[in-house]
């Protein structure tokens, strides 16, 4: 079944105000999640709604955070996040970067005390209408075995760029540091489909297409699969986020990352607090005018669209194209919702007792 997106919007909203967070906030998580939807990161959309419920009601999740800057510089700030929805918590991380930057050419934020923020992507673009690349990553629960380990001990771990051209669509990267998100294996297990080779490993360490690897004690593997095609480059990508999200801001890090799912609990022992996530504003006029930057970015985007295909193939996009058409498509003809999601939203509407989808 396919829904209107305004009605996918409102239901989160209400959601999120049965649970008693303040109107300000289930609108900015409403936004959020509908982004995820409308570019077609179904994994991250309104089938993530139940989750943030249930941790809400494992009192995991605060629906009315006191967010602090605890530390700062005239560039730079940790946020505490005071458990609040990673929806919420990075938004206002951005809108900080971007104050910080208009002062200082660039603004930089790592978050403490936070939870699962949904696309990186949806934060760095708040940076775009500033005439500032935005920049978003976050740690995640450990479901990832680091090159040649059977241990899980990093997240899918996501970057993402935000970078304004002109007249052309602005560049949007946001990549998981693995093959696909986890979300991504949840699609397929709902679909009945195997996944790919390359995207997990059994708990012995064998290659699977099994969709419940994760579930069987599996393990989720970095960007380049194998040794031979760069996993260690996934792995030290990962890392990387992993470090300038946690361990700089104070937050979990690697196997101590409390799990998105309500019903594992946290690793006992805590080295932080919460997740963790690191948020970036470039002003662009710090570097060179930025009318300047902007013509030279169209001229980017269009020498690379006129990159020659390889036979049979598409025609060459730049990051962020797929997503936009998605978008199009959705917002006339709806939100596309898996029967076994619609499930959990309509126990949920009962739970929270707001009006079914």
């Amino acid at each position: 079944m396919k829904y209107p997106a305004q009605k996918v919007k409102a239901f989160i909203e209400a959601s999120f105000l049965a649970a008693g967070s303040s109107t300000e906030h289930a609108l900015l998580a409403s936004q959020a999640l509908l982004a995820a939807d409308l570019r077609g990161v179904d994994s991250h959309g309104i089938a993530r709604l139940s989750g943030y419920i249930r941790l809400w009601q494992q009192q995991r999740l605060n629906m009315q955070p006191n967010m602090n800057i605890v530390h700062e510089t005239p560039s730079t700030a940790v946020l505490d996040g005071d458990k609040g929805a990673g929806l919420v918590v990075a938004q206002k991380a951005m809108d900080i970067a971007i104050e910080k930057a208009r002062v200082a050419g660039s603004g930089w934020v790592a978050v403490k005390n936070s939870n699962h923020f949904g696309i990186a992507g949806y934060h760095a673009m708040k940076a775009l209408n500033h005439d500032m690349i935005g920049i978003s990553m976050t740690n995640a629960s450990a479901l990832v075995a680091p090159t040649f380990s059977i241990d899980r001990m990093l997240g899918t771990n996501p970057i993402a760029v935000a970078i304004p051209a002109n007249n052309e669509p602005p560049f949007v990267m946001d990549m998981a540091t693995t093959p696909a998100a986890n979300g991504k294996l949840e699609v397929c297990e709902r679909l009945n489909k195997n996944i790919p080779q390359g995207w997990a490993q059994t708990k012995e360490g064998a290659t699977t297409t099994d969709n419940r690897a994760l579930k069987s004690g599996g393990a989720m593997l970095p960007l380049g699969s194998d040794r031979e095609h760069g996993s260690h480059k996934g792995y030290c990508l990962g890392a990387w986020v992993d470090i300038f999200s946690a361990v700089l801001s104070g937050a979990n890090y690697g196997p101590w990352v409390p799990p998105f799912v309500s019903f594992l609990s946290p690793p006992p022992n805590p080295v932080g607090d919460g997740i963790g996530h690191f948020i970036g504003a470039l002003r662009i006029d710090a570097f060179r005018p930025a009318d300047e930057f902007k013509q030279h970015m169209d001229n980017w985007i269009k020498a690379f669209r006129k990159a020659r295909p390889i036979k049979g193939q598409p025609k060459v996009q730049i990051p962020g194209d797929q997503e936009r058409t998605i978008e199009k498509e959705r917002l006339t003809t709806g939100i596309p919702i898996h029967s076994s999601v619609m499930e959990e939203l309509d126990k949920l509407s009962q739970t929270l007792n707001i009006k079914p989808l």
